[in-house]
């Protein structure tokens, strides 16, 4: 999935242009309609579905499902990193053969789609195995070095369901491969898309603002200030962006004039979607409301999108509409709640189960080096248990319940206490 988020298309919604030279006939109305709604329809399928399973697995405690937290410093790098793997793409395509390039591509999105789409489908496939199912436990296991010096590179914990899983989408896989058909490279951007609203988690809404305002500017400049991102986006042939064809009605499925939505307008929007979810649930009030102001302030804006690039028939970077709706909607919401000090302050790093104690101050540390060593020192030296001195408590407290036991502890005492009045007399 990482792979899926750091490709330059992330943000340009464009609609069917041709990837040849031949003329294509212009598509019905009801075709436009269809292809526009089905690409919305996909677009928020792995937004919803992903932020309720990111809930789940910053709950969770298998290390395979652990997800990756974005800080504020990777999201102020992201957009560096994308321009140059996006203009690097481009060049690649300029010099070498694009056949070869999309060769290689597809071979290492083929093993990525499965993984990923074995992942996506893994929770709803366990409902349908029955109780009797012989279900084994695997483990894949990479070490690197001997002895004391052993370190593990690969440590991942499998069982029966999950091969099944991953035999289903082998097939997918193949089918993708064979025939690169709009249906496959679907099924595959979906499982990307849920997957990395599932397992990318910004820690704050502050990194959230920063990724969201530099990509906003990332896609807004490759877009309109360049072809490049439209040509990466037409020659690049790997499940990195949602397809449907605006000629479905006429061809059926072997239409081939299709409108597009890059997977990073799914996703970007979507983790900072998903962390409004989180901070919904934290608040403790039976209510999503920051999550579903969102949500519609990304079907707002990915709706403008829409109309936009129908209107003027050019690709548009759909970010240019997304990240003001989705910024802009929930943070009104917080001002008119009187909210945003608790919106900026939470922490999804830091979010902790229930159960679980939860640090919500620091205490207050002041006075010297010294002073503080000193009092450390009388806290660790500080009194103890007190022990019972006399021999009989002892005892007692050892034997409690035999009254023989009692009764001769009690003689010893007024035998030893006439001892010591007969001395002093």
């Amino acid at each position: 999935m990482d792979s899926a988020l750091s490709d330059p298309h992330n943000g340009s919604a464009e609609a069917g242009s041709p990837t040849n030279s031949t003329t294509r006939p212009p598509s019905t109305p009801e075709g436009i309609a269809l292809a526009y709604g089905s690409l919305l329809l996909m677009a928020l399928l792995p937004i919803f579905f992903g932020a309720l399973r990111s809930v789940r697995c910053a709950r969770g405690k298998n290390a395979s499902d652990m997800p990756e937290t974005i800080t504020s410093r990777d999201a102020a790098r992201f957009p560096i990193i994308a321009s140059c793997t996006l203009l690097g793409l481009y060049l690649f395509f300029k010099i070498f053969s694009q056949e070869y390039i999309n060769l290689l591509l597809s071979m290492y999105f083929f093993v990525l789609g499965i993984l990923a789409l074995s992942h996506t489908i893994s929770p709803f496939m366990n409902k349908f195995f029955p109780a009797t199912f012989p279900n084994r436990q695997y483990q894949l296991l990479f070490t690197q070095g001997s002895g004391e010096n052993k370190e593990e590179i690969i440590n991942y914990e499998f069982d029966t369901k999950d091969l099944v899983c991953l035999g289903l989408s082998s097939i997918v896989g193949v089918w993708y491969l064979l025939r690169k058909h709009w249906i496959a490279n679907n099924l595959f951007g979906l499982a990307f898309s849920l997957n990395g609203v599932e397992l990318l988690h910004l820690n704050n809404v502050s990194t959230g603002c920063i990724l969201l305002g530099g990509l906003f500017i990332y896609d807004v400049f490759w877009v309109f200030g360049t072809n490049v991102m439209v040509t990466v986006a037409k020659s690049f042939e790997a499940p990195i962006k949602l397809v449907f064809p605006q000629d479905l009605l006429e061809k059926g499925l072997e239409a081939n004039n299709f409108a597009m939505l890059g997977l990073g307008d799914v996703v970007i929007p979507g983790i900072f979607i998903a962390l409004l979810l989180r901070f919904d649930i934290s608040l403790k009030k039976n209510t999503h409301t920051y999550f579903y102001t969102s949500f519609a302030a990304y079907i707002f804006g990915l709706g403008l999108t829409i109309f936009i690039m129908h209107i003027f028939k050019h690709a548009q970077p759909a970010l240019l509409y997304l990240v003001p709706a989705c910024i802009g909607f929930p943070v009104l919401v917080a001002l008119a709640k009187g909210e945003v000090t608790e919106m900026f302050s939470y922490e999804s790093s830091a979010e902790i189960l229930p159960h679980t104690p939860r640090l919500t101050h620091f205490p207050t540390v002041s006075g010297s080096p010294a002073s503080l060593a000193d009092s450390m020192q009388q806290k660790l030296a500080g009194p103890r248990r007190r022990r019972p001195q006399n021999p009989s408590a002892i005892y007692e407290e050892s034997n409690p319940k035999d009254p023989a036991a009692v009764t001769e502890s009690k003689g010893t005492e007024a035998s030893a206490s006439k001892g010591l009045e007969k001395k002093e007399k």
